[in-house]
């Protein structure tokens, strides 16, 4: 698995359609760019440079504003969120308790780099500021199921369950 996503945009006629009501109920209003940032992501999960295009195209602004904006803001994601997105806290509690190691594990394991998706769609990995499970830490998450009080050595038979 690569961190570099060759995952290709399939976007919809209807996502399409719903951007396109998204840019149109906003497109008037000072300061468009950010809420039709968040409503195509809602709409596609990330925001790919081919919808980015059709923002910039029907907002009269350039593309470059508009990745300048959605790479500034961290939660706006260039990448696809995978079929498992793994969530690793990073926060005091968990971090002083090994988090960082346990990322890097995830890292080293699924090659693949924070904020990306693998090739294949099945995992995406994200550095998580405090998820206020600060008692089980180190903790991660995997979609909704919070797993605390990890090593290294738990990075394994997390995948494994989710590989089976």
């Amino acid at each position: 698995m690569s961190y570099t996503s060759s995952i290709k945009f399939n976007g919809t006629k209807e996502q399409e359609a719903k951007l396109y009501e998204v840019i149109n109920a906003n497109k008037d209003i000072p300061g468009a760019l950010i809420p039709v940032l968040h409503g195509a992501q809602e709409i596609y999960g990330y925001l790919p440079i081919e919808v980015q295009k059709i923002i910039a195209d029907n907002l009269g602004i350039s593309l470059t504003e508009v990745y300048g904006v959605v790479t500034f803001y961290a939660q706006f994601s260039l990448y696809p969120k995978g079929e498992y997105s793994i969530g690793v806290c990073l926060g005091t509690a968990c971090y002083v308790k090994g988090s960082g190691d346990i990322l890097e594990a995830f890292k080293t394991k699924l090659n693949l780099e924070v904020g990306k998706c693998t090739d294949d769609g099945k995992f995406s990995l994200e550095a998580t500021r405090c998820i206020g499970a600060c008692g089980l830490a180190p903790v991660i998450t995997v979609n909704d199921d919070v797993y605390g009080k990890l090593v290294v050595d738990d990075v394994d038979d997390i995948l494994k369950k989710y590989t089976a």
